[in-house]
């Protein structure tokens, strides 16, 4: 599994999956490590961001399974609004915040942080599920949490990430 930052006018704009797609949670906690230790670089995401996954095998300019997309920022004047997030029902939701944005679990330390949403489906036995992790702009992680059969209101990101979702 091999993930690729992808910018846009010196703007971070979503990333690149070739190889493999992600087998679990913890697999995709790996992707958001890389997600946020990138968004930790100074001026490459100028505001909170979400992202959608889509699991679209691409060929050019290079072969894919898939692409991490931004799709607008979580605050601000051209936010994204509840139920925004078109269907079909994206496979996750990332939010990565920049350093600027983010209140560190470590005192003292600057970091950027980030969340990703796999949601499920609860009424078939398919639990939600989620990972956080923060990063310095050396890219150590200083916080990394991944959580299963998760209520996706017990955590301001997730929560967001599941308003933008509902239609």
């Amino acid at each position: 599994m091999e993930v690729s930052p992808l910018q846009s006018d010196g703007v971070l704009s979503g990333f690149l999956l070739s190889g493999r797609w992600p087998d679990d949670l913890v697999e995709w906690s790996r992707v958001l490590a890389l997600a946020v230790r990138v968004a930790a670089v100074p001026g490459l995401l100028p505001a909170t961001t979400v992202f959608r996954v889509c699991e679209d095998p691409l060929d050019d300019p290079v072969p894919a399974v898939g692409v991490v997309v931004a799709e607008g920022t979580l605050v601000g004047p051209d936010a994204l609004e509840p139920g925004s997030i078109s269907p079909p029902v994206p496979l996750g939701l990332l939010v990565l915040h920049p350093p600027a944005a983010t209140v560190p679990s470590v005192p003292d330390h600057e970091v950027a942080s980030g969340c990703i949403l796999l949601p499920g489906l609860p009424h078939l036995g398919l639990d939600h599920r989620a990972s956080w992790v923060e990063a310095d702009v050396r890219g150590t992680v200083t916080r990394l949490v991944n959580r299963g059969d998760l209520d996706p209101w017990s955590d301001a990101d997730t929560a967001a990430l599941s308003v933008l979702l509902a239609a």
